[in-house]
């Protein structure tokens, strides 16, 4: 039986996921915040920042409360067998949905002296998959029961030159990739640029584009994110408007009303499937930000 994220797709409807960031202190998910009915299914960050409990065990946590989960993968700190073997577990516990990705540099972590595997990457790891899906086999040949994992990748909108961008994006989507979320969007003119392209190449026809948008709690917050992460291109007009928002509650606000209008934007633009809020671990603005987009 297909899963609802999977449905969705296929019926082409809008679709909003959300981002879970799971701590360290067992705590159970916000599900007051992730169970508004509007929200498809939710991602289940694996160790962004450093060691937190599992992706794995909290995508279990999420499915048992009725929340549909997206568990991520990241190939930073696992070899082959470690991720073949994760993902024998998640389709053993029902899980359906995988998000792979490389995952942030160690060095982006709280434990930089961490060593990487990179073993694989995520496109490679994306083929795994689907061949675990549809050929039932591991890598090394060894038959499985064929699994039925709706495979998802990431995509920066932001990347130049654009050429390669694309072609990158092409090979996950060949590779068996069905849907894709993408790096928080500020700047819509250059995301519209990367969607054009995305459309001219047939992409949006072969996989559903979820745009991410993520919400900026202060100025401070945004200046950080530029500096740490390459990821993140925030706008000056956008710094501009956070910085004289006022006081740290306003800026807050401010962070919730620049992603409003991001997604009324992105809503109009021809390709997009969907928005994915990437919370950071501030989940409790989830439902704040659908309400305020109108979603």
């Amino acid at each position: 039986m297909n899963n609802l994220l999977e449905k969705r797709i296929e019926a082409g409807d809008f679709i909003i996921t959300a981002e879970y960031l799971p701590g360290t202190n067992f705590e159970n998910p916000p599900l007051p915040h992730l169970k508004n009915k509007s929200i498809v299914a939710v991602n289940v960050a694996d160790n962004p920042y450093g060691p937190v409990m599992s992706s794995l065990s909290t995508s279990i946590h999420l499915q048992k409360a009725e929340v549909e989960p997206i568990y991520q993968l990241v190939t930073r700190d696992r070899n082959r067998i470690a991720l073949q073997s994760d993902v024998l577990g998640a389709a053993s516990s029902g899980i359906k949905n995988i998000l792979c990705l490389s995952g942030y540099h160690q060095t982006l972590t709280d434990q930089p002296e961490s060593a990487h595997v990179y073993d694989i990457d995520s496109i490679q790891l994306i083929n795994t998959i689907r061949q675990m899906n549809s050929d039932g086999v591991l890598l090394n040949g060894t038959k499985i029961n064929n699994l039925s994992i709706l495979i998802g990748a990431v995509a920066n909108p932001y990347l130049r030159p654009l050429e390669l961008n694309i072609i990158r994006l092409v090979k996950k989507v060949n590779a068996g990739a069905r849907f894709i979320q993408t790096q928080a969007v500020f700047n819509t003119t250059d995301f519209q640029e990367w969607m054009d392209a995305a459309n001219n190449e047939g992409i949006t026809k072969k996989a559903a584009i979820i745009a991410g948008i993520f919400p900026i709690e202060s100025y401070d917050e945004a200046l950080q994110l530029i500096e740490k992460h390459t990821d993140f291109y925030i706008p000056d007009s956008h710094l501009k408007r956070m910085k004289d928002a006022g006081d740290k509650d306003a800026q807050k606000k401010m962070g919730i009303t620049i992603c409003a209008e991001t997604i009324k934007k992105i809503k109009g633009i021809k390709g997009v499937s969907g928005i994915h809020i990437i919370s950071g671990g501030k989940e409790n603005v989830i439902n704040e930000i659908i309400a305020e987009a109108g979603l």
